[in-house]
C-alpha cells in the first residue's frame, strides 16, 4: 500500500465520519421537531382537534382522531430516517475504492421496484377512474331506489297488490342485487383479478362459503318468503308450533318471540316456515278474538241458567268486549253432563293470560253465587255424601 492509498483511506474515513455526524446531527434535530410538533398537536385536543360527526352520530371521537394524527407523523418521521439512510449509505460506500461500485446496485434495488410500481399505478389510473365512475352510478342509484321505496312505505307512491310493510325489505334485497350486481361489473378491474393465485382464492372461499352457510341460507330464503307471506308483524301475539309469545324481532334470519314468562325465544326462520302459525293479533282490531272457555254441567241444571251465567261472567271480566254480545255453545252431549263453551270477543290479545285468568273467577263466583255446582255428576257417587262441592265463602 502506497502512501496515496494511504491518504486515500484516511480520507475516505474522514469523510465518513463526517458524513455520519451529520446523521445524527439531523436525526437529532428531527427528533426535537417532531417532539415539538407532537407537544403542539396534543394541546390542541378540545379545541382545533374534535370529534368528527355527521349528523349526530360521531364518527371519531377526539382521542382516537388525536391518535391518528401522532401514528401519522410518527410514520413521517420513520420515512424521513428511512430517506436519509438510502442517502447515506451509498454515500458511504462511495467514499472507498473497493465499495463505489455497489453504490449503482444499491440505488437500483431501490430506484427499479419504485419505478415499477409507479408504473403499475400509473397504467392502473383508467381502470381506477373506471371503477370510481360505476361507484358513483351505483351510489345515485342506491338513493334513487330508496326514495321509491320511501314514498311507497309513506303510502305516497301506490302499487296495485304491493303492501307498504313490503317496502322496507324490498329495498333491502333490491339493495343487495344492485350492489352485487356492481361488484360483478368492478371485479374484472381489479389488480391481480385475472391471476391464478387470485382465481384460486376465490374458489377456495365460494367453497368454504357453500359448505359453511347452507343453513344460512336455507334460513335466508325462508325469512324472504316469511316477509312476502306476512304471517305476522312485531308486535302480535303468535303461536309458532308450541311456542306462544309476542314477536319482538323479525329479520331474515330468526324471528324472537318473547313468552308471558319473559323467556326470549330465537326461532330460525326455516322451522317457522315448517311450523303452522297461529297469530291472534292479525284480526283482533277488526272482527275481535273470540276467547273461549268450556265448562261440563249436569244435566239437572237448566241449560238457560248455565248460558245466563256464562255470559254475565264474560261481560263483568276486563278485555271483554260487550259488543258483539258473548255466546254459548252448547259443544258436547255427553253422558252424565253437557259440555258448555262460553265465546267472548275481546280487542286486546297480548292480555290472554289475565283475561282467561279473571274469567275462570268469574265463572266461578257466579255458578257458586246461584249455588249451581261446576262439577261431573261422575263424582257425586264418590265423594263421601257430600252433597255439594260449592264453598260457603264467595
Amino acid at each position: 500500500m502506497n502512501l496515496n492509498e494511504t491518504e486515500t483511506i484516511w480520507l475516505s474515513v474522514f469523510y465518513t465520519i463526517v458524513a455520519t455526524l451529520v446523521l445524527l446531527v439531523l436525526y437529532y434535530f428531527l427528533n426535537i421537531i417532531f417532539n415539538k410538533i407532537n407537544n403542539k398537536i396534543s394541546g390542541l385536543k378540545g379545541s382545533k382537534i374534535r370529534s368528527l360527526t355527521f349528523r349526530n352520530f360521531e364518527l371519531l371521537t377526539e382521542d382516537r382522531l388525536l391518535g391518528f394524527i401522532l401514528w401519522s407523523l410518527s410514520a413521517t418521521r420513520i420515512i424521513i430516517i428511512l430517506f436519509l439512510l438510502y442517502f447515506y449509505i451509498p454515500l458511504v460506500f462511495s467514499f472507498f475504492p473497493w465499495t463505489e461500485n455497489f453504490v449503482p446496485t444499491l440505488l437500483h434495488y431501490v430506484i427499479d421496484p419504485l419505478k415499477k410500481v409507479l408504473f403499475v399505478i400509473i397504467n392502473y389510473l383508467p381502470k381506477i377512474f373506471l371503477i370510481f365512475i360505476i361507484m358513483i352510478i351505483t351510489k345515485y342509484i342506491l338513493r334513487f331506489t330508496k326514495f321509491i321505496f320511501n314514498e311507497i312505505s309513506k303510502g305516497s307512491i301506490q302499487i296495485n297488490g304491493f303492501y307498504k310493510d313490503w317496502a322496507e325489505p324490498s329495498y333491502k334485497l333490491t339493495r343487495i342485487l344492485i350492489l352485487a350486481f356492481s361488484l360483478i361489473i368492478i371485479f374484472p378491474y381489479l389488480p391481480g383479478s385475472g391471476s391464478p393465485a387470485f382465481q384460486g382464492i376465490s374458489v377456495f372461499l365460494g367453497i368454504l362459503f357453500s359448505l359453511g352457510s347452507s343453513s344460512a341460507v336455507a334460513n335466508m330464503v325462508s325469512g324472504i318468503v316469511l316477509t312476502y307471506m306476512m304471517p305476522f308483524k312485531v308486535g302480535d301475539r303468535v303461536k309458532i308450533s308450541s311456542t306462544v309469545g309476542d314477536v319482538i324481532e323479525k329479520n331474515l334470519l330468526v324471528i324472537r318471540v318473547r313468552t308471558i314468562k319473559n323467556e326470549d325465544i330465537t326461532i330460525p326462520s326455516s322451522m317457522v316456515l315448517g311450523s303452522h302459525i297461529i297469530n291472534y293479533s292479525s284480526s283482533a282490531d277488526s272482527y275481535g278474538l273470540i276467547l273461549n272457555q268450556t265448562i261440563s254441567i249436569g244435566y239437572d241444571t237448566p241449560w238457560r241458567i248455565v248460558h245466563e251465567l256464562l255470559i254475565k261472567s264474560a261481560l263483568k271480566t276486563n278485555g271483554i268486549l260487550n259488543e258483539p254480545v258473548p255466546f254459548v255453545l252448547q259443544t258436547q252431549l255427553n253422558d252424565f253432563y253437557v259440555s258448555y263453551e262460553i265465546n267472548a270477543y275481546t280487542r286486546q290479545p297480548n292480555q290472554m293470560a289475565n283475561i282467561y285468568s279473571e274469567l275462570n273467577q268469574n265463572i266461578r263466583d257466579n255458578f257458586n253465587m246461584a249455588g249451581v255446582e261446576i262439577m261431573s255428576p261422575h263424582y257425586t257417587s264418590i265423594r263421601n255424601g257430600n252433597k255439594s262441592t260449592i264453598s260457603n265463602g264467595v
